[in-house]
């Protein structure tokens, strides 16, 4: 194990401290809370995004958000069994629609 941080290092063993970060929540008629994710596995998991512009991006413009330093966030989700933070996640699942997909349609499109 490597104790020292180098520039070209593609895997650093310590990772810097990210500042203040932008939590999604969700508003509750008593105020709000933590909106938690899945991963692609179904594990639950926390989300943060390091700037609004990001959490926009991905979550749409609308999206409330709280501004929480990474322990704060971590101490937030412990208690519900969430351990894992995904920061500046890009990636996410196309929107649920409200009418199912038939399985003759979907073979029509093969």
């Amino acid at each position: 194990m490597c104790l020292f941080l180098y520039d070209d290092d593609p895997d650093p063993d310590e990772q810097a401290p990210a500042g203040l970060l932008h939590v999604p929540v969700r508003r509750t008629a008593t105020g709000f809370v933590l909106r938690t994710f899945r991963t692609p596995l179904g594990e639950r998991t926390a989300v943060a995004f390091t700037g609004r512009a990001r959490l926009a991006r991905v979550l749409g413009a609308g999206q409330p958000s709280i501004r929480l330093a990474e322990p704060a966030l971590r101490s937030l989700a412990s208690p519900l069994g969430i351990g894992r933070l995904v920061l500046d996640p890009v990636l996410s699942a196309p929107a649920v629609t409200a009418e199912p997909v038939r399985a003759e349609a979907a073979v029509g499109t093969l």
